[in-house]
């Protein structure tokens, strides 16, 4: 082969190769959410937008792909100077998005360094006007001071700043520290006073629940003194009226009975043994009364010897039976002699006086039973009275007529209370 013929097919070869780079670099394929900004001859001359675009190789130079997606950086923590002299170190979190890929790329070099650099002076710019207090609490101001700012400062880029957020807030260590235990004693605190209320509250209730108490107590003492004393006051009236029919029911009783004085002068000797009972009892002293129960016995032994046949009276003796001449004797006993001079054997009058005590003593015992009969009867009705509140009887003329013979028998209130009946006359008579 001649040297002209490789020639040829070296300038060939080299035609396809300059035909092909060619042919690839007029064609460009741009991505979604993608811009390319085409520099024809160094100068700006339109942007591709996403898809197929054709440019003039060698004349048309496509700059690297701008993204126009919102994206996220974050920058390291910046140290920052709060208005009370205080370090605190800041972490920043920007979200921005490229609305003009022309002034992007042309109005800065770098608008990644810019936005760090604009956000960390405005950031010291904002957090200088603030003590550490607010600074931990108001990072919603803070975001939007930066947001602000931002926003404003980055329009020119073809750059729209949508979020700025406080990533971290870092006090120094001994700020840490000195924080911590002020927030412990605020806890403590509010938690004392919280305890304090607490039973401050309870001790109120409790005085409360104590108060109603007492008062409700004294309400139920007072209750229940007025209820008892009105139950005191029925019961004494109770027990004042069956007493009352009690008293004109045994005083009614015994004058129904009739007794005499034979029948009281032998009770009283019958309570004789009665009151010399007891071993305490070393000395038994005789009532005067004594004599004058022993006088009314023997007054009526007497009227019951003087019954019997030939006994006289002292004066004349009368005839003095079939056993005596009717004179008087000297000794004045009143016994007589009879008609033909004889005189009564001792054992006839012994006898006679016994029969006649007999009669005395058995009359008196069944008038005692009827007056003990009518005063349990009446004792029961006054009970029931007093229980049962039953219907009053005749107070009037029972109550009064009994009280009356109590007081003398003189100013008897009632009508029908008998008085004591004459001693009946002796046998024979």
């Amino acid at each position: 082969m001649e040297a002209g013929e490789i020639f040829l097919l070296f300038v060939i070869f080299l035609l396809a190769v300059f035909v092909l780079v060619a042919l690839a670099k007029s064609v460009r394929i741009v991505p979604q959410a993608r811009a390319g900004i085409v520099e024809r001859l160094g100068r700006y001359q339109r942007i591709l937008t996403p898809g197929l675009a054709i440019v003039v190789p060698f004349v048309d130079r496509v700059l690297p792909l701008v993204d126009l997606r919102e994206q996220v950086v974050s920058f390291p923590p910046q140290p920052v100077i709060t208005q009370d002299n205080l370090v605190v170190s800041i972490d920043t979190v920007i979200y921005y998005q490229v609305n003009d890929p022309k002034a992007a790329t042309y109005e800065i070099a770098n608008y990644i360094q810019g936005i760090e650099q604009l956000a960390v002076t405005t950031l010291r710019n904002v957090i200088g006007g603030m003590d550490l207090e607010r600074t931990l609490t108001s990072r919603e101001e803070i975001n939007n001071a930066l947001r602000g700012v931002l926003d404003e400062a980055t329009g020119k880029w073809g750059i729209r700043v949508n979020r700025v957020e406080l990533k971290a807030i870092d006090p120094p260590p001994s700020i840490q520290d000195s924080m911590e235990k002020q927030m412990r004693a605020d806890r403590d605190k509010r938690a004392a006073i919280l305890n304090a209320e607490g039973v401050r509250q309870s001790q109120i209730l409790t005085a409360e629940g104590q108060k109603q108490a007492a008062i409700l107590s004294a309400e139920g003492d007072k209750t229940s003194q007025i209820l008892r004393a009105e139950a005191d006051k029925q019961a004494q009236i109770l027990r004042a009226d069956g007493e009352a029919k009690a008293i004109g029911a045994v005083f009614n009783a015994i004058h129904r009975g009739r007794p005499d004085q034979k029948l009281l002068s032998y009770q009283y000797l019958q309570m004789l043994p009665e009151i010399a009972k007891g071993d305490a009892n070393k000395v038994w002293i005789v009532p005067s009364e004594i004599g004058a129960a022993l006088e009314g016995l023997g007054t009526a032994v007497g009227k019951f010897g003087s019954a019997l046949p030939g006994a006289g009276n002292g004066g004349d003796g009368g005839d003095g039976g079939p056993y005596g001449d009717g004179d008087a004797d000297d000794d004045g006993s009143g016994v007589g002699d009879g008609g033909d001079g004889r005189d009564m054997p001792g054992a006839a009058v012994a006898g006679e006086v016994s029969e006649a005590a007999d009669e005395a003593a058995a009359e008196g015992e069944a008038a005692v039973s009827a007056a003990e009969d009518e005063v349990q009867e009446a004792l029961r009705a006054a009970e029931a009275a007093s229980q049962g509140r039953g219907p009053r009887s005749d107070a009037g003329g029972s109550q009064g007529g009994g009280l009356g013979g109590l007081r003398g028998g003189g100013e008897n209130s009632g009508n029908d209370t008998p008085h004591a009946p004459p001693a009946p006359p002796p046998p024979g008579q």
